[in-house]
C-alpha cells in the first residue's frame, strides 16, 4: 500500500513509481507491498495452490494481500529474505487436478508474467523416509496416468538447469536433506497423475512423493507460448500422509504450513527475471 499527496503512478505508460503535485510523495510499506499495478503488473514468481489449506499457508508464511484482478481472487506481495526481494502473486486453482492447475498457470502467465511458477501444497510421501510434516522440493516429475501400467512408458520432465541449480544453491546452504525445527526438506522426484496406480516407485525408485497437479504444471510450462513467457517451474510439497487408501486430513495443516515456508526460504534462490 502506498501513501500519496498528488498523483501517483506504477508503471503505466512507460513511467515507474513517479509522482506529480505539489509536495507529492510516495512511501512504500515494507508489509503488503504491492509487485505491480494490479492489473498486468509484474512478479517475480507465481504461486499456485489448490486446497483452502495450501492458499492460506501460502498467504501467511509470505505476507500476501487480496489483490483481486479483473474479477479473479489474486493475491500479491513482495518477500524479503537473504537480502533479495521477490515480488510475489499467487492464485489458487478451482479444483483438484490437471486441468485446473493448467488454467492456473496460465492465468498467472498472462496476468503477472512472473519469471517462475511454483506449485506449492501437500502431497503423499511414497518414500520411507519422509514423515508427516516433512518437505518435498522437486524439479523432475514423473508423469504416470490410466494407462501407466499397462503400457509401461512414464514421461519425465525435468525444470530448466537455471532452477536445478538453484535448488542445488538452496541446499548447499541449509544441508541436504535440509533440517529445520520439526521437519526435514528432501529434494527428489515426484510423481504426478490423476490415476491411483499400484506402486508408483515401481516405474522409478527414487520418487518421493505423489500428487495430482504438477504433470499439468509441467504441461503447461511445455505448451505454452507467446508472451510474457515464463523460464521455470518448480513444485513445493508437504507431506501429509502416506498416499494410501489408509490416509486422513490429520496432517493437512501442518504440512501446507511447513510448504508455504519452505518456500519462503527458498525464493531468494530462484532465478527472476531482469
Amino acid at each position: 500500500m502506498s501513501f500519496n499527496g498528488g498523483v501517483v503512478n506504477y508503471g503505466s505508460m512507460g513511467i515507474s513509481r513517479s509522482v506529480i503535485g505539489g509536495g507529492a510523495a510516495v512511501r512504500a510499506e515494507p508489509g503488503g507491498a504491492r509487485p505491480g499495478r494490479g492489473e498486468g503488473g509484474r512478479a517475480d514468481v507465481g504461486v499456485i495452490t489448490v486446497l483452502s489449506e495450501e492458499a492460506d499457508a501460502v498467504r501467511e508464511a509470505l505476507g500476501l494481500v487480496r489483490m483481486p484482478v479483473r474479477g479473479l481472487p489474486f493475491f500479491e506481495g513482495v518477500v524479503k529474505s537473504r537480502g533479495a526481494v521477490v515480488r510475489v502473486a499467487a492464485l489458487r486453482a478451482l479444483s483438484q487436478g490437471q486441468r485446473s492447475a493448467v488454467v492456473a498457470f496460465d492465468l498467472l502467465r498472462r496476468t503477472y508474467g512472473p519469471s517462475m511458477i511454483v506449485l506449492v501444497g501437500i502431497g503423499g510421501g511414497v518414500h520411507p523416509a519422509l514423515a508427516p510434516g516433512d518437505v518435498v522440493i522437486s524439479t523432475r516429475v514423473i508423469y504416470y496416468d490410466h494407462d501407466t501400467e499397462t503400457s509401461g512408458q512414464t514421461p519425465r520432465r525435468d525444470a530448466p538447469a537455471p532452477v536445478g541449480r538453484a535448488v542445488d544453491a538452496f541446499f548447499a546452504d541449509y544441508g541436504e536433506p535440509a533440517r529445520f525445527p520439526g521437519y526435514t526438506v528432501f529434494t527428489g522426484p515426484l510423481g504426478a497423475g490423476e490415476a491411483v496406480i499400484a506402486d508408483v516407485r515401481a516405474f522409478n525408485d527414487r520418487t518421493l512423493a505423489v500428487d495430482m497437479e504438477a504433470g499439468g504444471l509441467t504441461q503447461a510450462f511445455l505448451e505454452h507460448h507467446g508472451t510474457p513467457s515464463v523460464e521455470g517451474w518448480a513444485v513445493v510439497r508437504g507431506i501429509s500422509d502416506g498416499a494410501s487408501a489408509a490416509k486422513d486430513d490429520a496432517h493437512h495443516r501442518i504440512a501446507a504450513r511447513n510448504a508455504a515456508v519452505a518456500l519462503r526460504d527458498l525464493l531468494p534462490y530462484l532465478p527472476a527475471r531482469d
